[in-house]
């Protein structure tokens, strides 16, 4: 049997996918439950939304009191956290750089950016920008927990990003050409 003959019989033996709405939520670790809340409601305005409490994990069964705080966005979603009652926050990843693991998060305008961003340094937080990535316009800042928030404003029209998402793929095939090569001449430099 040939590779695409191979190929097409395998995508067949797959159950169809279903048709994926948004995001329901970002979960992630933080350290104390009402230091998030604080942060979240009282700061950035998120309502908290929902919580659920228990002793013991619903996917593995296995025993971890937690408390998961949930704060809903104004489309539905919701950023979520875990209190695992140790005072412990998540640790960053040692192999990945500060700037890239973070979650994004949309307002309307540019001048609502700038009184957000006015609201944080008023309670204290260090923020970054506004930074102009041509489409849209972004400030950063950590949480209590270490995690890095974006806030960004659209620049760019639902028709302008239809025009840019027509290159997307073609784009990513260069980027995987280039570490492609990345990758033969990390193997021609390794020993052995």
């Amino acid at each position: 049997m040939s590779n695409v003959s191979k190929s097409a019989v395998s995508k067949q033996a797959f159950p169809g996918t279903a048709p994926i709405h948004g995001l329901h939520h970002f979960a992630h670790r933080c350290k104390d439950a009402e230091e998030t809340r604080q942060f979240y409601e009282d700061v950035l305005g998120l309502p908290l939304y929902h919580i659920i409490q228990s002793d013991h994990v619903p996917s593995t069964g296995e025993y971890c009191p937690y408390t998961h705080i949930f704060f809903r966005m104004r489309d539905g979603s919701c950023i979520a956290f875990f209190d695992l009652g140790d005072d412990v926050a998540a640790e960053k990843s040692p192999n990945t750089p500060e700037w890239v693991n973070h979650v994004a998060l949309r307002v309307d305008t540019v001048d609502e950016l700038e009184r957000v961003k006015a609201r944080l340094q008023a309670h204290g937080h260090e923020v970054i920008g506004v930074t102009d990535h041509e489409i849209f316009k972004s400030i950063y800042f950590f949480d209590p927990n270490g995690i890095r928030i974006e806030l960004t404003a659209q620049l760019a029209s639902e028709m302008q990003m239809q025009e840019e998402s027509k290159t997307a793929r073609a784009r990513l095939d260069e980027w995987t050409q280039r570490k492609n090569q990345w990758r033969r001449e990390r193997a021609a430099s390794t020993p052995g």
